[in-house]
């Protein structure tokens, strides 16, 4: 009953000595995993309103990464993966492709469902016969065949699949051509480069990438009975991080599931758990092969689990215990929960966090599942706990149900609530004010680095009146 359980309003970090001349100057790169770097600490929550395949994107491209959620079928859940490995990629390995006999309305269908521009036309034995694109089929009769309709081979301009990135460049600015087919020794297609991939890698440089130069993405898995081929099937998708994502991380459950993976997967796989909010759950996680822990157990601002359960520890209490064990036990913590600022941000970091992940901030963004919808003159987007009663009756197939009746009798106890957040636009300019406002905190406290703030870092206590005061008070706002 002594330990005193403190959240990041009730503390602040003490100004220190400072070298730093320009917030330009400070590294915000962090590790998420062991293995895994990134150019900023922030990670998307794995909720069915914050984060599928374009937040995953999004959020690769600034620099974190993205964890598609699980409260939907394997098939969804893999196909988001596989739509953030496509959406850049030096060289397209396996490219969309069609014969050419199927007909210009199969073609448009193809391009349409799988969002692409065009298509490469290949025989049974995948030599590449041409290429169709929507200016190929524009005013074409529904029913004609796409071999007629194609741009031939010989018109092509094609590259060996050794090709390198400069070779590339020189190649497309000689020719002016979108696409390159890579064409191997026999004829057959190996692959494809396309000019708008090589844009975006220059427009992303601190983008979070695979080593096939792919954008990075983590997809979470629960612990019940289709755990486990779910991870397969994920595995297969490429995703780079497996989450095990489950209210109570501390639990038999997830260490056996973690011993399972790692026994079949060895240390190829990396497998974030959680959550946590003790050192021994992070020691007893780490010890079954977690490559990191997350770390929250009621922080989040739609979860209710200690008003329902009585159980958790605040946050910022949470993060400097479970860091402490992360680091005797060389494993990255992500504090995940009760983000509302960048000041929070820079707190959860200094107490030791390897990362933060966040929800409530992104749900509100573009990139978002769901409509935006105005409520009382204001632009706004749901967003929901994922121990709400909603998301468990979508998991448990109930959800769109129109018989009021079950949701009545269903039989949970929820720990979560569902409720409208303010629309915000874009994730770009959203994770921009996050990491404008942790290169402050860095430049205040001296620190160039992300470990220079947890060493230099020292907190004070604040109390109710010093909250009001660091506010803006006593003025009346334009």
């Amino acid at each position: 009953m002594d330990t005193v359980g403190l959240t990041f309003d009730d503390v602040l970090i003490l100004p220190r000595r400072s070298s730093v001349v320009s917030r330009s100057e400070v590294s915000t790169h962090t590790h998420l995993t062991r293995r895994i770097r990134m150019a900023i600490p922030l990670v998307s929550a794995a909720m069915d309103t914050v984060t599928e395949a374009d937040m995953a994107i999004a959020m690769a491209r600034c620099g974190g990464i993205g964890v598609i959620h699980r409260f939907n079928t394997v098939e969804e859940q893999v196909g988001h993966v596989r739509k953030v490995k496509r959406a850049e990629n030096i060289a397209i390995e396996e490219p969309y492709t069609i014969g050419p006999e199927a007909t210009v309305a199969e073609a448009e269908e193809m391009m349409e469902t799988r969002d692409v521009s065009g298509l490469l036309v290949v025989d049974e034995d995948r030599r590449l016969l041409g290429i169709l694109t929507r200016r190929d089929i524009l005013f074409r009769a529904p029913l004609e065949r796409v071999g007629k309709c194609m741009t031939p081979r010989e018109r092509l301009v094609t590259a060996p699949p050794t090709i390198g990135l400069e070779e590339a460049k020189k190649l497309f600015m000689e020719y002016k051509v979108e696409k390159i087919p890579l064409v191997d020794g026999e004829g057959r297609l190996a692959g494809l480069i396309t000019s708008l991939d090589l844009v975006k890698k220059t427009m992303y440089p601190e983008a979070t990438r695979d080593g096939r130069g792919r954008l990075a993405v983590a997809a979470a898995i629960g612990v019940r009975d289709e755990a486990f081929s779910r991870a397969e099937a994920l595995v297969e998708a490429q995703a780079d991080v497996l989450v095990i994502d489950v209210a109570h991380g501390h639990s038999e459950q997830v260490i056996r599931l973690l011993r399972r993976l790692r026994s079949v997967y060895g240390d190829d796989l990396e497998v974030v758990a959680g959550n946590v909010a003790t050192p021994e759950g992070v020691e007893d996680l780490a010890s079954a092969g977690a490559s990191a822990v997350k770390v929250g157990v009621g922080p989040g601002s739609v979860c209710t689990t200690r008003i329902v359960a009585g159980v958790g520890v605040p946050q910022l209490t949470a993060v400097m215990m479970c860091a402490e064990a992360g680091e005797r036990m060389g494993v990255p913590v992500i504090a995940d929960g009760g983000i509302r600022s960048s000041a929070d941000l820079v707190k959860a970091l200094a107490a030791g966090a390897s990362s933060v992940m966040v929800g409530r901030l992104l749900a509100g963004t573009d990139e978002s599942p769901g409509s935006v919808v105005v409520r009382d003159g204001r632009k706004m987007k749901i967003y929901r706990g994922m121990a709400s009663l909603f998301a468990m009756m979508k998991k448990d197939g109930r959800y769109g149900d129109d018989k009021l009746q079950d949701a009545l009798e269903y039989s949970y106890m929820a720990e979560g609530v569902e409720a409208y957040v303010p629309y915000r636009g874009s994730v770009q300019d959203v994770v921009s004010q996050l990491v404008a406002g942790l290169r402050s905190g860095l430049s205040y406290v001296g620190a160039r680095n992300l470990s220079e703030l947890r060493e230099r870092a020292v907190f004070i206590r604040m109390t109710e009146a010093g909250m009001r005061e660091s506010k803006p008070h006593s003025i009346e706002q334009a």
